[in-house]
């Protein structure tokens, strides 16, 4: 008789294996800052749940509707309460991500957004990257095995036909939870070969590996960290960016199973 878990393991293969050919129904895009979520909202036509699935007092706002055949839910860890901005990090991205799953058990999260890039790895301010796979920059910890803890290396689902339908570029991302690098967080992000550096990923992955929800992580450069800064334009040009790479990915999933990404 085989034991326990090598039957645990099998079925929980077997489940996987029936999902990735079951066509995409449900998917939860996860965004941080509603000024990037809005322009999606507004071209996906979702509507904002005023009944909310959350708990009460909670800031966190989910937009929905269907879009062809997908039914779409957006949300976003909304507004601190006190200072009124929006609640960015990866605390509130964590939080906001599982009690999305717990309530809408969704076929797919992606998480979208804007984040710096590296010009030293060719990023350009513009160009829409899908993580190949995601860690933390900053979570330290220099004891052996609690330092890979610490780095929370997670793949992200393999997507080869959306990134050479799309033209998208691939790289590695690094999440942080602050927006400027200390020598420290930089020294990590080299040494894991970063592309790209946001705030909420490495969480949102987490979260999604846990409940073994797939998930893609789709990001557009807003700002070079290693270079000079971005103007306004830079920054109007990089929502817009946003917006059609959400849109357009959506548009290609529609219709299709986890294995055809």
């Amino acid at each position: 008789m085989a034991p326990h878990g090598d039957k645990s393991d099998a079925a929980d293969e077997t489940m996987v294996a029936k999902a990735e050919k079951r066509p995409i129904s449900t998917i939860l895009i996860v965004m941080a800052m509603q000024s990037e979520a809005l322009p999606v909202v507004n071209k996906l036509n979702l509507s904002e749940d005023l009944q909310s699935v959350f708990p009460k007092g909670v800031p966190w706002v989910r937009y929905r509707g269907f879009y062809k055949d997908l039914n779409i839910n957006l949300v976003c860890p909304g507004k601190d309460s006190s200072l009124g901005v929006d609640c960015v990090g990866t605390v509130p991205a964590s939080l906001v991500t599982y009690a999305s799953i717990q309530a809408l058990q969704p076929d797919l999260i992606i998480n979208a957004g804007t984040a710096g890039g590296f010009k030293a790895k060719g990023a350009c301010i513009g160009d829409v990257y899908v993580a190949s796979d995601v860690a933390f920059c900053d979570r330290r910890i220099p004891i052996p095995v609690f330092d890979l803890y610490g780095l929370g290396l997670r793949q992200a689902l393999s997507t080869p036909n959306l990134q050479k339908e799309l033209n998208l570029k691939v790289g590695k991302l690094s999440t942080g939870d602050s927006l400027h690098m200390s020598t420290q967080d930089e020294a990590s992000m080299v040494a894991n070969d970063a592309v790209v550096k946001d705030m909420e990923a490495a969480a949102v992955a987490y979260v999604a590996d846990l409940l073994k929800v797939p998930s893609v992580f789709l990001k557009v450069v807003i700002d070079i960290k290693d270079g000079e800064e971005t103007t306004a334009e830079e920054s109007s040009q990089s929502f817009a960016a946003l917006e059609r790479a959400v849109t357009q990915v959506t548009d290609f999933i529609n219709g299709k199973c986890l294995s055809d990404l």
